[in-house]
């Protein structure tokens, strides 16, 4: 992920392994929750609602992709 803007985000940049149990720890308003909920687990239910089929998604709340420059994997 480079380049995260979410809410309290400010150009966060870093890489997150696969296949890993990851911890996200800090004090609080750190933007923990920002990171986690805010821009991988949105991109991540984007993603995943695009497999469905276009009936399924006329259903579908459409979701925003997060502020980010880019995000891969």
């Amino acid at each position: 992920m480079r380049g995260a803007r979410e809410n309290n985000l400010r150009g966060i940049s870093l890489d997150i392994p696969k296949r890993r149990l990851t911890v996200f720890t800090g004090v609080s308003g750190s933007g923990k929750s920002s990171l986690v909920f805010g821009t991988i687990a949105a991109e991540s239910q984007r993603m995943i609602n695009e497999t469905y089929s276009s009936f399924v998604q006329g259903f579908m709340p459409q979701l925003a992709r997060p502020d980010v420059d880019s995000l891969t994997g």
